[in-house]
């Protein structure tokens, strides 16, 4: 508080402002006032005075008047000159046969919006009842702290008269309010939360947000605060009663029940996933076996198919088939041969293509298709032989046995043609070599 020393019509003109580093409610009086709390003309204050508010609180106005008292609320940040142009109120106060100065009666309050509160509880032993066992009660003590800070002024002010605040006895009336609180909402937090009461001293994270909670709505409409925050510091079980040494045996009987049960339980589906990982690993086997036996059987044909084709080629030779020249009887056809080896492996091939299919079958239930029979015929001493697959011709052109003048045809062709023509053989030749050219006559 601090004074300009300045005459105004015979008066001292004020500079009102709150300097106190802590406070919740501070009354202003002028100088030289003996009793903060006087009402007197001696506490006038004068017109014109100055007003400055810091940012965070709230001065509050109060005027004396027969019908009631009247307020000013004058939120900081502020600092102007008292006039009933930011005084809505006083506007109706200061008479005009003053000129607009003259003094006038006002208690001012300053409230402090920003500071927080703490006040220090402890809930001395009161018995709790378990949730899942109730006639076991355990006595229990809450000990902590809450916090709060005056945020809706003009409800505060409703409910208090600011004129008789004091900030300890108003600590005091919120304490003794947390306790009563704090001590219902506590034993009914086993039944609510579902905790066991002997392990409430390891839950006061739980405890902390239930009271915070619940205290908000209490102490807002109580005592026009707003709490921040409820912090339980410890919380303490009575171990050496009768009543935690029972609950404590029950429990730890139906604990050890609970887990005898979950062994038996993980136990069980141990033995039943080894059982299925034994039928897994023997179904696996059997499969890898006839896998290997069908591999095994499908080579066994295609031997067979190989050397009956071979038996059969020999036969045909040695009886003057397809090795014998046809015109005399006697000789060695090559070209005959080669026809008769390739429609020898041809035909070996298709058989054990169709065995491989007949057993490929036996694990499908749709058949596959036939195999397509796609190639070319050709022209071995006047007589056509094949169809030939492209594949055939490749190994027969790299042998020599079809050359680029070999005649070829196969369904869709208008007429045999050259080898070498056909666009789809061509490639089986290589690159042609041009012809070399005749040496020009000597000049």
């Amino acid at each position: 508080m601090g004074i300009f020393n300045k005459k105004n019509e015979g008066g001292l003109m004020d500079v009102i402002r709150c300097d106190e580093p802590t406070y919740l409610i501070w009354k202003w009086r002028p100088a030289g006032a003996v009793d903060a709390n006087s009402t007197k003309k001696e506490n006038a204050i004068r017109y014109g005075s100055s007003l400055r508010v810091k940012d965070g609180e709230v001065a509050v106005f109060v005027y004396p008047q027969k019908s009631g008292a009247m307020q000013d609320f004058i939120e900081g940040p502020f600092d102007q000159t008292i006039k009933t142009a930011n005084f809505p109120v006083l506007s109706s106060i200061v008479g005009a046969a003053f000129g607009g100065a003259s003094p006038f009666q006002a208690e001012i309050y300053f409230i402090n919006l920003a500071g927080i509160i703490q006040v220090k509880f402890g809930v001395p032993f009161f018995d709790v009842a378990d949730a899942r066992n109730t006639n076991f009660t355990v006595p229990v003590a809450v000990r902590g702290s809450i916090n709060f800070r005056i945020k809706d002024y003009k409800e505060f002010i409703k409910l208090h008269r600011l004129i008789d605040f004091d900030l300890e006895a108003f600590k005091l009336q919120i304490r003794d309010a947390v306790c009563n609180y704090a001590k219902s909402i506590v034993a009914n937090i086993p039944f609510d939360l579902g905790i066991p009461v002997i392990h409430l001293e390891r839950k006061n994270f739980e405890v902390s947000n239930t009271l915070t909670s619940a205290l908000q709505a209490r102490l807002s409409n109580e005592f026009g605060v707003t709490v921040t925050s409820v912090d339980v510091s410890d919380i303490e079980l009575d171990k050496e009663s009768e009543g935690y040494r029972e609950l404590k045996a029950v429990t730890t009987d139906i604990i050890s029940d609970q887990e005898k049960a979950k062994s038996a339980i993980s136990i069980h589906q141990m033995e039943r996933m080894a059982d299925i990982n034994m039928d897994e690993y023997q179904r696996a086997a059997r499969l890898g076996t006839e896998s290997a036996n069908l591999a095994a059987h499908q080579i066994d044909q295609a031997t067979q198919v190989g050397l009956a084709g071979a038996e059969a080629l020999g036969k045909m030779g040695a009886a003057g088939g397809l090795g014998v020249n046809l015109g005399s009887g006697t000789g060695f056809n090559s070209a005959s041969m080669m026809a008769g080896m390739a429609m020898g492996g041809a035909i070996g091939q298709n058989m054990a293509g169709m065995m491989n299919n007949a057993l490929g079958g036996l694990n499908q239930q749709v058949p596959p298709p036939p195999p397509k029979q796609d190639g070319y015929n050709v022209a071995v001493n006047g007589q056509s032989t094949g169809p030939y697959p492209v594949a055939t011709l490749s190994q027969m052109a790299a042998n020599g046995q079809l050359t680029r003048d070999s005649l070829v045809w196969k369904a869709g062709m208008a007429n045999w043609m050259a080898a070498g023509n056909v666009p789809e053989l061509s490639a089986l030749f290589g690159q042609a070599t041009p012809p070399i050219p005749p040496v020009p006559p000597a000049l």
